[in-house]
């Protein structure tokens, strides 16, 4: 059994967009298509797309069905609809624990799975940078903020992105999203190991949150958080030949 004081086993997959095969769009269940069929952005459907194909192929793989098969919800907890953290129904685990996390940006799509924690993936592009004096004010504490501040303004746009993905990993690791306000989650600078430093709102919570950061091809930063206070141990796997394999 993991415990608290032991590494938490993390299995990782990266996929690169393949393009918008019909083979994929097999995999989906009605709410699925649903959704994938209302998105009007090509891009933003490929990624859809993608990330339930891989996650129900790696899922009916650890689960032992066939991967249309493989239950998953997708509540909202504040209104009901469809739309909120894809989890699976817990009678189809019922040892119970297996949880999964996927992100996705531009055209890099992550798929996190680990049993016994709950768990949250973000990566953000890198080659795409935000407007560093718009949104660091939004995102950062004034502590973070001076740390940034600090910075040459070269590695400013880097440092915001490592800040965010480390805060929006630890959000949905708790299915929190954004509603409540990123700059009051405090995380270690950049240029140190990740690690949750205080946070307001759930200040209870911070001795079981564990991040870790990644980098994915083409320096795209990300970032995982496990609860249960367990170190997370990152295996990474091979995405492509999942989805190239399906008929």
């Amino acid at each position: 059994m993991t415990g608290a004081g032991a590494p938490r086993p993390v299995r990782l997959w990266w996929a690169r967009l393949p393009g918008d095969p019909p083979r994929l769009r097999r995999l989906l269940d009605p709410v699925e298509t649903a959704r994938y069929e209302a998105t009007t952005d090509p891009a933003d459907r490929q990624r859809f797309l993608v990330g339930c194909a891989l996650s129900r192929l790696v899922l009916g793989r650890i689960l032992g069905l066939p991967a249309a098969r493989v239950p998953l919800r997708r509540v909202c907890p504040r209104c009901g609809g469809p739309h909120g953290k894809p989890a699976l129904d817990p009678a189809a685990d019922p040892p119970g624990g297996l949880r999964f996390s996927v992100s996705h940006s531009g055209p890099t799509v992550g798929l996190a799975v680990c049993r016994g924690a709950d768990i949250g993936l973000d990566v953000e592009r890198a080659d795409d940078p935000p407007d560093v004096d718009l949104v660091a004010p939004h995102i950062l504490s004034a502590a973070e903020l001076a740390v940034l501040r600090g910075l040459v303004p070269a590695d400013r746009a880097g440092a915001l992105l490592r800040y965010w993905t480390r805060k929006e990993a630890v959000l949905k690791a708790l299915g929190i999203g954004l509603r409540l306000p990123p700059r009051r989650l405090e995380v270690s600078p950049p240029g140190e190991p990740a690690r949750i430093e205080r946070w307001q709102d759930r200040p209870g919570r911070v001795a079981e949150l564990r991040l870790a950061d990644l980098v994915v091809a083409e320096g795209h930063p990300a970032a995982v958080c496990v609860t249960g206070g367990a170190q997370p141990a990152i295996t990474e796997e091979d995405a492509h030949a999942l989805l190239s394999a399906v008929d």
